[in-house]
């Protein structure tokens, strides 16, 4: 096989080219989400959208169509990227590196997989509500198949763990904890925690008791899981990067934390909804504001430390910028999406719904700012890294020809 372009030598971590894009999806939806009236629903709905189009100002049609359109074509870079991925995951289970790496510290990078098709399947519903007229007269029909679809790939998910955590509990001395000295150990706990976040969408939108209360155990089990694994990751490959410090190619993983705990969030506020629509257990806007908060302050210290260490590697000269490629590369997306969307809903679910910050004030705008801000340098950097990964690389062709 002729090499042209470094994504040509296979790594399943470029899944995460896929959970990026369907990451910015969700980016974009937040302008719907907290911009257009829905009253009477938790979501904004096509029909929702037609009505600004049709009466709203400029300044919201506006917003409403850059929605429109970067959900649509990052739901397809979403897809295009997934489908791409699983093909040639199949090619690679054939090959004697899958072996290789099944029996290797990076077994669970295999968890970019599940994360990637819960990543999917979230980034599908969003664009169903966003642009199919009467999605949601049929959706009490959809949510058992939802919830039928994530826990297949919490399944999947726990497989992989498990085939990983069998083999290095069982054979001592099969864990290589020098290679253990960054946060990559902590991808299962992504696919669990976007798999929970998934199965939690129901508790926030079904009138159905039944429902309601499968979506709250179901995510509750997966992200309780997401939480005990990431923290023993979190725990041990603290105390070898202290031994060994960080490996360079992976230094992006020391800001994963920053998506689990967004995904988290929201998975607490979905369920926080269901409890109070269905259950009537009820909190208030203030406790929300605190809990966005504290989450906040977590992400922005492991963004501080994640900077400072790809800052003193030269990370972003030698793999963003530079000639060097890694697959890995693609983990810095996701922290950057992560922080716009979870400051999207503590500005609007907190602030705004506490009577801290007016809606559409001057703050509320300058905070807003700090969001976009942070989804368009995530964008450029997906289109950077895409060029980088699926362009034709000069030198490789150069091997090949």
């Amino acid at each position: 096989m002729q090499l042209t372009r470094p994504a040509d030598r296979y790594n399943p971590l470029y899944f995460l080219a896929s959970v990026g894009a369907g990451g910015l999806s969700v980016t974009f939806f937040m302008y719907l989400m907290f911009w257009v009236p829905h009253k009477g629903r938790p979501v904004p709905i096509f029909e929702d959208m037609l009505a600004v189009m049709q009466t709203g100002s400029m300044g919201m049609k506006t917003a409403v169509v850059i929605a429109w359109i970067g959900i649509a074509a990052m739901v397809f870079l979403n897809l295009k990227y997934l489908i791409w991925n699983l093909k040639q995951f199949s090619a690679f289970r054939k090959t004697d590196a899958y072996q290789t790496l099944k029996n290797s510290n990076a077994e669970t990078t295999l968890l970019a997989m599940p994360l990637a098709l819960a990543m999917a399947v979230n980034g599908m519903f969003v664009a169903g509500l966003v642009f199919v007229p009467g999605l949601w007269s049929i959706v009490e029909i959809l949510f058992p198949f939802a919830m039928a679809a994530f826990l297949a790939i919490g399944i999947l998910a726990l497989s992989y763990i498990g085939d990983f955590l069998g083999r290095v509990l069982t054979k001592g001395g099969v864990f290589d904890v020098t290679a253990h000295n960054s946060f990559a150990q902590m991808l299962p706990s992504f696919a669990l925690a976007m798999t929970a976040v998934g199965f939690a969408a129901p508790a926030a939108m079904s009138h159905n008791t039944i429902v309601v209360a499968v979506s709250l155990v179901g995510s509750t089990f997966f992200g309780v899981a997401s939480i005990v694994y990431g923290l023993l990751a979190l725990i041990t490959a603290f105390n070898s990067m202290l031994h060994y410090g960080t490996s360079k190619e992976s230094a992006p993983t020391l800001m994963i934390v920053i998506p689990i705990l967004t995904i988290l969030g929201i998975m607490f506020m979905r369920q926080t909804h269901g409890l109070h629509e269905t259950f009537e257990v009820h909190s208030t806007a203030a406790e929300t504001m605190v809990m966005l908060a504290r989450l906040i302050a977590i992400q922005v210290l492991f963004a501080m430390l994640g900077l400072t260490v790809l800052a003193r590697q030269d990370y972003w000269k030698s793999f963003v910028f530079g000639s060097e490629t890694s697959p890995g590369s693609y983990a810095l997306v996701c922290p950057g999406v992560a922080l716009s969307v979870l400051t999207q809903f503590f500005l609007n679910a907190g602030m705004v719904k506490a009577g801290v910050v007016d809606k559409f004030s001057l703050i509320y705008w300058v905070i807003t700012l700090i969001a976009i801000a942070l989804q368009f340098t995530m964008i450029a950097l997906v289109l950077r890294l895409n060029k980088q990964h699926f362009g034709r690389s000069t030198a490789l062709a150069s091997l090949a020809e």
